[in-house]
């Protein structure tokens, strides 16, 4: 008799269940066949349909006035913070409109950026590489220099070097790169011979690029280290970047004439790679970071990066990896890569 209780109990919670979800069904059928949800929502529509529109065509948002397109290309990524904002107003709108118009800046965030967030780091690589903009009042480069060195890199790039501190660095590195070069404020550290050292003129009237030969196992390779102008935000004047567009126009056409076969940049760009003012450069390079990298690997500031302008871009070679390195005493993040020739 227990039995025969036990399995109607049973059976009238099943049934329970079923008319319970057979209730939220018909609940959900109702409030869509209601006008009001299609209906409702038209503002929010418009606005994810802009943003979309914003995300694909950005390279036509004119920089003529305060070079608006930069400046949006620059944190092009966090525009994909709208999305869920978005979402969360159109299910408080209850609009069933504004929800599927939500969809379409999603779709395009995910088709621009979704492979950005994955991890494509893959093994080996012949070469490995590490940037640092390690910021001129740093108040730790003997810190900062430790921390590069204990990364393992065969060569390093160092921007933003303060005259009296590049002893520092000097000292700091010479155990584990003897070979290194300095011009204005980048330098070159190396595992492997270092020669036909020399400054590029980027147009600035003072040195902030240079170029070597690195004499890898592999073979030589052409390594550009290159620190341009800083761009500045401001409230009239807008995105400020007009002497950085004129360093990236000319580091362009110094690259595009470089005769190696294997060509690496390494250096803090003031720009990320979606920004259209330094396609002098990056449309003959490829970044590590987007075809091998891990995550976004934003590098500025480095208290909570939110644009990866500091950049490593190769030719010639192939790249394995890339990711950013622990903060120093630097307000930028190192990056560093491993490459194949």
């Amino acid at each position: 008799m227990a039995r025969v209780d036990d399995m109607t109990g049973t059976g009238n919670g099943a049934g329970e269940e079923r008319r319970t979800g057979s209730r939220l069904r018909s609940a959900a059928v109702r409030r869509l066949r209601d006008p009001g949800v299609w209906r409702r929502g038209a503002v929010l529509s418009v606005c994810a349909i802009l943003l979309a529109l914003l995300m694909v065509l950005h390279r036509h948002v004119p920089n003529d006035v305060g070079n608006l397109g930069s400046l949006i290309e620059t944190f092009l990524p966090w525009f994909g913070l709208f999305v869920p904002v978005l979402a969360v107003l159109a299910l408080l709108r209850r609009s069933a409109t504004a929800l599927i118009a939500v969809l379409v800046p999603a779709l395009v965030w995910v088709g621009s950026f979704g492979g950005l967030v994955t991890d494509k780091n893959g093994p080996g690589g012949d070469l490995m590489v590490v940037s640092h903009n390690v910021n001129a009042d740093n108040p730790d480069p003997q810190g900062t220099a430790s921390a590069v060195a204990a990364s393992g890199a065969d060569v390093v790039a160092l921007v933003e070097l303060k005259p009296g501190m590049v002893p520092v660095y000097e000292k700091a590195l010479a155990a584990a790169y003897p070979y290194h070069s300095v011009r204005g404020t980048v330098g070159l550290w190396s595992r492997y011979p270092v020669g036909d050292s020399g400054p590029v003129d980027i147009r600035l009237g003072w040195t902030r690029a240079m170029r070597a030969t690195v004499s890898a196992p592999q073979g030589p390779v052409a390594v550009y280290v290159a620190h341009l102008p800083s761009v500045r935000v401001k409230l009239r004047a807008g995105f400020t970047a007009n002497q950085r567009d004129r360093s990236a126009d000319r580091l362009g056409e110094v690259i595009a004439a470089e005769p190696n076969r294997r060509v690496i940049l390494l250096g803090d760009l003031n720009g990320t790679m979606n920004d259209r003012s330094l396609n002098a450069v990056t449309s003959q390079m490829r970044s590590t970071q987007g075809a091998a990298g891990d995550g976004m690997g934003f590098s500025w500031p480095a208290s909570f990066p939110m644009a990866r302008i500091d950049q490593i871009l190769v030719r010639g070679v192939e790249p394995a990896a890339s990711w950013s390195l622990p903060r120093t005493g630097s307000d930028h993040l190192p990056i560093a890569a491993r490459v194949t020739f």
